[in-house]
């Protein structure tokens, strides 16, 4: 049992339009270049893989990818792009599922580490990464800082996209760290789409807590995927940690 939403058929089959702005090369690009960096000779996992943004063009790179991703609808969307003789992948949730062999990679990119909104099962997901990793392998996480600065008091929703076609804004229950992403958005014939999604956040030290509960060492920590540096006003990360070479 997972307590992440799943995304059904209809979401699946608008995913890459909604998002035709990851799928840009000034943002996609980066990413490959980063992580094909890590991977070497591969092989690769791919924690909530979805429709292959990632994964169909690291694996064009040479690289082995396999994948974790617990929505079928999803997956059959990336079936339309790559075979699963290309990319294959087990459909499951990111915290326990298991794919045979070990890795010299295993990342989850563009906040899905959220979707699973309780801490132990995101503990279970650094987790699951270590059981994946062979020595010295290491794990990456793209993950956005939380804009808590950003709420004057009593308030409890911040925009985060405000256009003449999408409207979008985050409310968070400080609490509990959950929180849900609202979109509206104007469609071509001019009628409203509401949408939503849910997630529990993570402070950058709180993945670093997990991944040592899990066997792992931070090596690295940047801004964004073309390795800007990360400081106290950076709005996401990318970190990367490392399973030390004499674990068992």
């Amino acid at each position: 049992m997972t307590s992440s939403d799943l995304w059904d058929e209809d979401t699946a089959e608008k995913y890459d339009d909604l998002s035709a702005e990851m799928f840009a090369p000034q943002v996609l690009d980066p990413a490959v270049d980063f992580l094909a960096r890590l991977a070497g000779s591969g092989p690769a996992l791919e924690f909530a893989i979805g429709t292959g943004r990632v994964a169909i063009p690291l694996a064009a790179r040479g690289i082995p990818v396999s994948g974790i991703e617990l929505s079928a609808p999803m997956v059959d969307q990336l079936r339309r792009k790559a075979p699963g003789e290309q990319v294959p992948v087990v459909v499951g949730d990111m915290a326990t599922t298991r794919v045979p062999g070990q890795f010299s990679l295993v990342y989850v990119v563009w906040n899905s580490i959220g979707n699973v909104r309780t801490q132990d099962e995101q503990v279970d997901c650094f987790r699951n990464a270590a059981r994946h990793l062979s020595p010295g392998g290491r794990f990456v996480v793209e993950l956005w800082v939380p804009p808590i600065r950003r709420f004057p008091p009593g308030q409890s929703a911040v925009p985060f996209e405000v256009t003449d076609r999408h409207v979008g804004f985050d409310t968070y229950d400080m609490v509990t760290q959950r929180g849900t992403s609202h979109h509206y958005r104007r469609l071509d014939d001019g009628s409203l789409r509401y949408g939503y999604s849910n997630f529990r956040y993570i402070w950058p030290a709180e993945c670093d807590l997990m991944a040592r509960l899990a066997g792992l060492e931070l090596e690295q920590r940047v801004a964004d995927w073309d390795g800007s540096p990360f400081t106290s006003d950076s709005e996401s990360h990318v970190s990367v940690w490392r399973k030390p070479i004499d674990a068992h």
